[in-house]
């Protein structure tokens, strides 16, 4: 099997997640660091255009949100599991704390930074990217209710910790922790912990299972080039052990062309040749000069996959 390749960017709290889930099974892979602000014309070519990080490539085979990337790691490196309690409630846990946690987190990370955001990241966060003013002054109003809607999820997490503990959904680390575990990384690690843990009561509970999760480390990786991710894809050919099994529940057949766009933010869509979709994956074909043919995966949850 070909080399995992993460392309990501430090200070990214989606790309925390997968760097953690490297950790947790103990992964060699190697890093291409790329810009927060587009243009990113080679991760483009790989991507077919999908604008969010983090994406992971293994030779010509491109996952693209961090749903799809755990499925692709589990198929690398069954064990030990991201799932240990079963995929349903870590998925859903996942998705749940994704989109409830992600405006407010940035409202409350730009109350204490935001003056030293760059002006071409907050443009394309509004214009591109989010659909709204990530300024400082942009979401100072609702400063009350961010930490608001924060401090209530936390308060089910500490629920879950008392019922399950040590970590969300049991004894071992799941994907779920992975998850809800990176907002509350991004503000801690850029605001500082002792203000974060006080503007939102963070309790022992919390940051000792923080804790816990951070010892899994990132695994080991090694720094490469964008132009060799480009050159590892055109070396190889998309491997069929990736291609999800089963019927596609839309109905829509394979070789159709179609596209397939975020459904809440980044709706940049992504043309292809549907390969093979089930209920939980969709994999479409693109061809470039400087890749071959590519493969690139997308989870159903979160996405909308239609005919071009």
């Amino acid at each position: 099997m070909s080399d995992i390749i993460l392309h990501h960017y430090d200070l990214s709290p989606f790309s925390e997640k997968i760097r953690l889930a490297m950790g947790v099974k103990s992964l060699d892979w190697h890093s291409v660091t790329v810009e927060a602000v587009p243009p990113r014309p080679d991760l483009d070519a790989l991507t077919g255009g999908y604008r969010r990080l983090p994406v992971l490539q293994v030779g010509a085979d491109v996952f693209c949100d961090t749903e799809v990337i755990f499925r692709a790691l589990e198929r690398i490196k069954p064990a030990p599991t991201l799932y240990p309690q079963g995929e349903g409630i870590a998925k859903a846990l996942s998705l749940w704390w994704d989109r409830t946690t992600w405006k407010p987190a940035i409202g409350v990370l730009v109350a204490h930074i935001g003056e030293h955001l760059p002006q071409e990241f907050l443009d394309d966060r509004r214009d591109h990217y989010l659909g709204y003013d990530i300024s400082k002054e942009g979401m100072a109003p609702m400063l009350p209710a961010y930490v608001q809607q924060l401090v209530a999820v936390k308060e089910w997490l500490s629920s879950m910790l008392a019922q399950n503990g040590p970590f969300l959904t049991g004894d071992t680390i799941s994907a779920a922790d992975l998850t809800c575990y990176h907002s509350l990384w991004l503000l801690r690690a850029n605001a500082g912990a002792e203000i974060i843990d006080s503007q939102l009561g963070l309790g022992s509970d919390i940051t000792g299972w923080m804790d816990r999760v951070a010892a899994v480390g990132h695994g080991n990786s090694t720094e490469i080039s964008t132009s060799a991710a480009l050159e590892a894809a055109k070396e190889a050919e998309p491997d069929k052990a990736h291609l999800p099994q089963g019927e596609d529940p839309s109905g829509i057949a394979k070789g159709t062309r179609v596209t397939v766009t975020p459904d809440d933010n980044a709706r940049v869509p992504v043309t292809g040749t549907l390969v093979a979709a089930n209920g939980q994956e969709v994999v479409v074909a693109v061809d470039g000069d400087a890749t071959g043919t590519l493969h690139i995966h997308f989870p159903r949850a979160g996405f909308e996959t239609l005919p071009a």
